[in-house]
């Protein structure tokens, strides 16, 4: 493993000294990965087009997530910003200088990269859910139209996966090998559950049992660890210990932090979709209204923006894991309940004052 590390360390420091003119665009493509963006951006965007693929967009980010926990446990994989100031390959203490940035100083284990599994399963998601509308074109300019949109979605795809690979590699926080197998693993998980058509009909008891399966498995597993003299939050001292800046240090990018998020997001999923509101709004016959999906997305976007002004307090652990649930479950609720009912009842009220 030092062989591979100390070649992505040069690989690292090639980018860093080469590629300083697009440090703005690479921190942008970092964000673009971010899984929280699944929730905030993407998911409601989909759900209001295509409550399938957003149903569907939930549960690849949560299992996907979810996977690459279990995984980074597993592998304790390093990060870079903190491997060369603890590596003895080097002679003479003459370790490489890796610049930091407000976004390196994550702190579970590196392998693989969340952001590059989040964002392979999603886009995967997005790509097969367009391509599958084209792909019902029958006659030949329709089927060589399917085959361009083909070529022009992949290429947008790989486009954007080796931008955030490059960028999450840029900034000292993953090695190359740590996206690459993010990439993959996250295709993966978004091809299994290409398969897995059950999730659309799930009652709230599934969800309920779902998340409990996922929590107690992940915490079962910690534990079980911690009895046998094995810490898996070995990173987060690493982490403070070599951020180059405390202010840096980000208690939302520990793993049960993002544990957490990703099980409100699917329960708050669950709690919308068998609700009373859901029903009437989404299932009703405004529902296939050009204008209903246009303002439930706008509301939707607009909303999901005014939650990221709340700011959960970290000072105590356990109430920023309460909280964040809480939050997390909120968001999805809002999308798929909550802001269809609101237009639902205000388009049913011009409807009745222009009769």
């Amino acid at each position: 493993m030092d062989l591979l590390h100390s070649n992505g360390v040069l690989i690292i420091q090639h980018l860093q000294r080469d590629y300083r003119a697009y440090q703005d665009f690479l921190n942008f493509m970092s964000h673009v990965g971010d899984p929280r963006n699944i929730f905030s951006i993407y998911f409601p965007l989909w759900f209001q087009l295509n409550q399938v693929v957003g149903t569907k967009m939930i549960w690849v980010a949560v299992i996907g997530d979810w996977f690459n926990l279990i995984f980074k446990w597993i592998l304790f994989g390093h990060r870079p910003y903190w491997w060369v100031q603890e590596t003895m390959i080097y002679p003479n203490q003459s370790s490489p200088c890796l610049e930091q940035f407000p976004i390196t100083c994550e702190t579970g284990p590196g392998s693989p990269s969340g952001h590059a599994m989040g964002s392979s399963c999603i886009w995967y998601v997005m790509v097969t859910a367009a391509l599958s509308y084209t792909v019902r074109w029958k006659d030949k300019s329709a089927v060589t139209l399917h085959r361009l949109t083909w070529s022009f979605l992949w290429s947008i795809f790989w486009i954007i996966q080796i931008s955030v690979c490059v960028s999450r590699v840029f900034i000292a926080t993953h090695f190359p090998h740590q996206v690459i197998l993010g990439v993959f693993a996250g295709i993966l998980v978004a091809e299994a559950f290409e398969h897995t058509p059950a999730i659309q009909t799930a009652s709230l008891r599934v969800y309920i049992k779902t998340n409990l399966f996922l929590f107690i498995f992940a915490l079962g597993f910690y534990l079980a660890l911690k009895l046998l003299d094995i810490d898996l939050l070995w990173s987060v001292p690493k982490a403070k210990k070599w951020c180059a800046n405390p202010d840096w240090i980000n208690i939302d990018t520990t793993p049960f932090a993002g544990l957490v998020r990703n099980l409100g997001a699917l329960f708050g999923l669950g709690l919308g979709i068998n609700s009373e509101m859901f029903i009437l709004s989404c299932k009703g016959k405004n529902s296939c209204k050009i204008s209903f999906r246009i303002l439930c997305i706008a509301a939707s976007l607009a909303t999901l923006q005014l939650y990221n002004f709340v700011k959960i307090p970290s000072h105590t652990e356990y109430l920023f894991y309460i909280l964040s649930f809480c939050k997390s479950a909120a968001m999805p609720l809002t999308v798929v309940a909550l802001v269809p009912y609101c237009v639902h009842s205000l388009m049913r009220t011009a409807e009745k004052k222009l009769n």
